[in-house]
């Protein structure tokens, strides 16, 4: 596994799930790992699904340190919906740090009572016009939107570092097939569309300031939710959380990463052509566009 030591990362949304797989992989590696989340209280949040941010960095920071180059998790309690919070949370890492090599664009919302209760119907197969409206607001306010605030904050402080910096920055947009196949919610769709293009001409502009930008898609991953609704996936080809992290490892220490800037990857593809694997060994088949 390659190092991330002296390396700074801000993982978004990662009380649990992809952002949680994510952060401890990258302190794994050696990363200096700050985490986001509005989940300080177990429980207390998104359906009483297990996970803080709290937990989340003291599970990095006991993993970074368990052998090889020592990296750590910092919690920063923040609503990536509040413009205000977004910013304090940046500026506290660039006060501490001075920079920011590698932004993580996890958090995301919409997904809340995906599964139903009994006050909330199960709506997620919805046509569009039966969908709550909720739905979109959440999806563009605190997917699409948060992407878009926290990268432009972070970018400020990237295209003056990469000036002197021997390295490239990267920013990630965690998104998923929907951006290219209906995926029974046509919200989920226009949002996730909306992510990849995001990502796609961001790095356009980035792209004389050394700093590349992508969109990657997970496959079906073993997260809190989906472990609790197992029995109505195939679970056979499903991914760890952390093997998001190892591909986002993979392009943070990739010399020639200009070169994927503005593409839309699939983590199980970079899998093969870096030579990495999921946490227990397994190799993982990419999903398609005919397979998603």
């Amino acid at each position: 596994m390659k190092s991330l030591t002296h390396h700074i990362a801000l993982v978004t949304g990662a009380s649990r799930g992809v952002g949680k797989g994510i952060a401890l992989a990258l302190a794994d590696a050696g990363a200096t790992v700050y985490l986001t989340g509005r989940t300080v209280k177990d429980g207390k949040l998104d359906e009483d699904l297990s996970g803080t941010i709290y937990e989340t960095a003291k599970a990095a920071t006991q993993l970074g340190a368990a052998d090889g180059p020592i990296g750590r998790g910092i919690a920063l309690p923040c609503d990536h919906r509040n413009d205000a919070e977004v910013k304090a949370a940046v500026q506290r890492i660039l006060d501490e740090q001075g920079r920011i090599d590698i932004l993580v664009n996890n958090v995301w919302g919409g997904y809340e009572y995906i599964d139903g209760d009994e006050n909330t119907p199960f709506t997620w197969f919805n046509k569009f016009w039966e969908q709550p409206l909720w739905r979109w607001d959440a999806m563009f306010q605190a997917g699409v939107r948060a992407h878009f605030v926290t990268s432009a904050l972070v970018a400020r402080a990237m295209v003056v570092q990469r000036t002197v910096a021997q390295r490239s920055g990267l920013i990630v947009n965690i998104s998923y097939w929907a951006g290219q196949k209906y995926q029974n919610n046509v919200i989920y769709g226009v949002a996730k569309t909306a992510d990849d293009r995001m990502a796609k001409d961001m790095a356009y502009e980035l792209r004389e300031h050394n700093v590349a930008a992508v969109s990657l898609y997970p496959g079906l991953v073993r997260t809190e939710r989906v472990l609790r609704n197992a029995q109505h996936f195939d679970m056979s080809n499903a991914e760890s959380p952390e093997f998001t992290g190892r591909a986002i490892l993979a392009l943070a220490t990739d010399p020639h990463v200009m070169e994927k800037s503005g593409q839309t990857l699939v983590a199980a593809d970079l899998a093969l052509a870096y030579g990495f694997t999921d946490m227990d060994g397994r190799q993982p088949i990419p999903l398609t566009l005919e397979t998603s």
